[in-house]
């Protein structure tokens, strides 16, 4: 077997998450991307099954691996228990560690997300905040979005949120020890090389 077969059958959630496709579509029927994107999670998993290196590089350096939003709607679907989304979630990880995902332009999108989202969770716990989210930046979001930040500690109150607080509830300000427990979860778990690898390529 060549080099990225095994790589991607070495990874500890491949045999989860590929067992035997049996090409049913079902999880292409109930796939979200699929609505909006010529986007198929069957024709995926069966060219990781047919094991041909150029056409794995190829689909490593491809859009097609980025349309997936990680719903997981397949995996309950499967008549064989597959898991696409799993298997999307191993060939995106060794498109970033071979540097591939620089070739399309929706992996070339994986680094803002890791100066995005990446720091927001090592900095301050969070995935998305308001604090992160500034009105001028996001115009999208529309006036009530400004009220809102312009009002957040209010509303947060009324809302029954705990806007930068000791104690549990949303928006509260996580502990030291629990951001520093994050980041090592980061380290031992090979994030931290892999966001390094992404932010450097």
């Amino acid at each position: 077997m060549g080099e990225l077969i095994n790589e991607i059958k070495s990874d500890l959630r491949y045999h989860e998450a590929l067992k035997a496709c049996m090409n049913c579509g079902m999880c292409t029927a109930v796939c979200p991307a699929a609505e909006f994107y010529d986007y198929d999670p069957r024709k995926i998993c069966e060219m990781v099954q047919r094991n041909n290196e150029t056409e794995l590089e190829g689909l490593l350096r491809s859009d097609l691996i980025w349309y997936c939003g990680q719903c997981m709607s397949c995996k309950p679907r499967c008549p064989r228990g597959n898991a696409p989304g799993e298997v999307l979630n191993i060939l995106r990880k060794i498109s970033q560690e071979k540097g591939y995902f620089k070739d399309s332009e929706m992996g070339r999108q994986q680094v803002q997300i890791m100066n995005a989202i990446g720091s927001n969770i090592l900095e301050i716990g969070y995935c998305v905040h308001p604090d992160k989210v500034n009105p001028d930046m996001h115009v999208e979001q529309g006036p009530v979005w400004r009220w809102y930040i312009n009002n957040i500690e209010e509303v947060s109150d009324k809302l029954g949120a705990n806007y930068h607080k000791e104690g549990s509830g949303a928006l509260r300000r996580i502990p030291h020890e629990d951001m520093d427990e994050i980041r090592k979860i980061f380290e031992v778990t090979g994030g931290m090389e892999l966001r390094r690898k992404v932010l450097e390529s």
